[in-house]
């Protein structure tokens, strides 16, 4: 049975690559970019990583999955991981996938966030909190799917579409910036988002935690 906390929670694994594993992870990544040249058309466009890409992240998810359900006790791996690569000016506004179908099969608990590269300035990870009514719909668990009966769920909420402005929403924000190597996982009813990117650049892989 998933909780609700588990949608609501925040989590961090410290040593999630070892600095040889985020090395090789590097290497990957800019021997594919410089094969295909791919350049994202929007910020929050993600390209999917080779495979050899792939690998090393989901070694680095199975030795974390025993913190991981700590938090997050219904886990039992993730979804093929994307790779986003921020430039100055990008930035990501604030948004909350919800649940979508809480009767699917695997369900989406949390999402995975690794940065292989923080900005020089700006760009740092944020979740925004926040008592609004307005973020919640009136679906509730039944119990018949794997939500605990009585769960609420948020609307699905993007820059551009959603019953609410997120930005114009009464709420605490909450920046992150985790040491290297490290990994955030934040559940999927959080709001988040990053700053804008000042100097330098990003360069995030992200999944979704499942159960």
């Amino acid at each position: 049975m998933i909780h609700m906390t588990e949608t609501l929670a925040v989590q961090t694994v410290e040593g999630f690559l070892t600095p040889e594993e985020t090395d090789e992870l590097t290497k990957i990544l800019d021997d594919h970019l410089a094969v295909t040249g791919w350049v994202p058309a929007r910020p929050s466009e993600g390209m999917t990583p080779p495979e050899a890409a792939q690998a090393i992240l989901d070694r680095a998810v199975r030795r974390a999955l025993p913190a991981l359900r700590r938090v997050f006790p219904s886990a039992t791996g993730t979804d093929p991981w994307l790779y986003h690569d921020l430039k100055p000016g990008d930035r990501i506004r604030p948004h909350v996938h919800g649940v979508g179908d809480p009767e699917a099969r695997p369900q989406r608990i949390a999402r995975v966030a690794f940065n292989l590269q923080d900005a020089d300035s700006g760009g740092e990870f944020y979740l925004d909190t926040s008592s609004a009514d307005a973020l919640w719909s009136d679906a509730t668990s039944t119990g018949r799917g794997g939500y605990a009966p009585g769960t609420r769920f948020v609307h699905e909420i993007t820059a551009r579409t959603g019953p609410v402005k997120l930005d114009s929403v009464p709420h605490t924000r909450w920046t992150c910036t985790p040491p290297p190597g490290a990994t955030v996982v934040y559940g999927t009813q959080l709001v988040h988002g990053v700053l804008p990117v000042v100097e330098g650049r990003v360069r995030k892989l992200i999944t979704n935690l499942l159960a």
